[in-house]
């Protein structure tokens, strides 16, 4: 599984509900004894599924591909590396045949016990993982963390949607109903609503990360009920944003960016930008600077971004989503504020009472929003 429950909530049980910077550990417990100056920095990156899928691993690997252009670095990639003990074997490779003293395990499910049994067996080895999975105190101190607030993005692609519906229809097929997911969804149905209060957003779980199949009948589902804009979780929304183009409604992607894929319907899209992150940390490993245990960060930092809009998002809305980027990198727009209610009527935050960024409340997310049409039965 690629995404699981991405946050431990013991991580950032101690952060500051106002604070929108990155959070890390202490730095005092930043660096293992191995991470020294060296002229030269060998770095793996390992990815479960194809580095050309139009989705999470090719995001990691423009990452990576930023790595490649670093002096002194070189770069070692293997895809499609399952999360099973396969894994412990392609890491085992890189670090005692090619000598990788830094690695990029990026599925979330390499974590435990994989990352955790050859940080033990390899202490002077950094291991770097994406996720939350790191406690301090609990971990060892050769591995880290990083993620980022994508739905600040969705959010901003939800904007655009709203305004660029005829139907007031929009489609949203996720692989499960766990918090990271339910943030996803529940974000862009409030930009959408935020701008066109008749928008809906219609859900429908698919069961896991990666069914090509499951996801095309998702697409074609909703479409034929009339849905006009359609947008996902799982690994790869290549075959979704297909079906929308093929079937001439709209689509704003996830992960990467799809527009290739739909130059007529594209609207705009949340991606990672992990380039940020892997150079960031690679400088600080290579340099034998303390990094990081725990980074995070949204649209200000930089870990996240916007596909660029597509021909068909008016001037309009680009003026509309453009004000809700920029009132979310400035900290003045909160996505999740009362009153705000349930899709079955519960409330879950009254009148002048809001959730930032960094609450660990939202890690907690098992709830759709007002407007979301859906179960997580």
């Amino acid at each position: 599984m690629v995404q699981g429950t991405l946050l431990a909530l013991a991580v950032l049980a101690g952060c500051k509900q106002t604070e929108k910077v990155e959070i890390t550990t202490t730095a005092a417990a930043a660096t293992p004894a191995a991470s020294k100056p060296s002229d030269a920095l060998t770095v793996g990156f390992l990815y479960v599924g194809s580095t050309k899928d139009y989705g999470y691993n090719q995001a990691h690997a423009e990452g990576a591909k930023a790595v490649k252009a670093m002096p002194g670095v070189k770069v070692l990639e293997e895809e499609n590396v399952a999360e099973t003990v396969a894994v412990q074997k392609s890491m085992e490779g890189m670090i005692n045949l090619d000598g990788a003293q830094l690695i990029f395990p990026t599925s979330f499910g390499y974590f435990d016990p994989h990352i955790l049994t050859l940080a033990a067996k390899y202490p002077d080895v950094t291991f770097l993982h994406c996720g939350g999975l790191y406690t301090e105190g609990k971990h060892p101190k050769n591995v880290g963390s990083y993620f980022g607030y994508i739905d600040e993005a969705e959010y901003v692609a939800g904007t655009a949607a709203g305004l660029t519906t005829k139907t007031n229809q929009l489609g949203f097929i996720a692989a499960k109903p766990i918090p990271q997911v339910l943030r996803n969804i529940n974000a862009y149905a409030l930009g959408a609503r935020s701008v066109n209060p008749k928008a809906t957003v219609s859900v429908i779980f698919t069961g896991d990360w990666s069914l090509p199949v499951k996801e095309a009948e998702a697409a074609n589902s909703l479409i034929d009920q009339g849905v006009d804009v359609l947008t996902a979780h799982v690994d790869s929304p290549k075959v979704i944003v297909e079906a929308a183009e093929r079937r001439n409604v709209f689509s704003t992607g996830y992960h990467a960016s799809q527009a290739a894929l739909a130059p007529k319907g594209y609207l705009t899209g949340a991606e990672w930008n992990w380039e940020k992150i892997y150079t960031a940390y690679v400088t600080k490993v290579k340099s034998g600077q303390p990094w990081d245990h725990l980074v995070r960060g949204g649209l200000e930092e930089g870990y996240v971004k916007l596909s660029p809009y597509g021909e068909a998002v008016s001037p309009d809305a680009r003026k509309k989503a453009d004000e809700a980027k920029a009132g979310l990198e400035a900290g003045t727009l909160v996505i999740f504020k009362g009153p705000l209610k349930s899709n079955t009527g519960a409330e879950i935050l009254a009148a002048g009472v809001s959730r930032g960024q960094t609450d660990i409340e939202l890690e907690k997310m098992d709830y759709l929003v007002e407007g979301v049409k859906g179960s997580l039965e």
